[in-house]
């Protein structure tokens, strides 16, 4: 599906489809923000009430998990959204035809 690391294929590689022209867009971005958000901030809060540590120990622990955690997620979430939208025929900028 994929040619790069988050670069879509031209073609599938067992059927020959053609995906040139699909694209996730920004949605699995910004579930991956809302996910780690979810995940880190917790435990950034719980940390600092109970240790109270400097400013910098928070950026060194949670930044670079919070980097990480989104590289991880990014390329499994393009994924699904691609083929959610496959799924349903989800185009950009499509009116509802059944209903005219």
């Amino acid at each position: 599906m994929f040619s790069g690391f988050l670069k879509f294929a031209d073609r599938c590689e067992s059927c020959g489809l053609d995906i040139s022209g699909e694209d996730a867009g920004d949605g699995p971005a910004v579930f991956i923000i809302l996910i780690v958000g979810f995940i880190v901030v917790p435990l950034a809060l719980a940390l600092e009430l109970a240790l109270e540590p400097p400013l910098w120990l928070h950026a060194v622990m949670w930044l670079p998990l919070s980097v990480a955690l989104c590289v991880a997620l990014l390329r499994p979430f393009r994924g699904v959204m691609f083929s959610l939208q496959w799924h349903h025929s989800a185009r950009e900028a499509r009116l509802d035809e059944d209903n005219s």
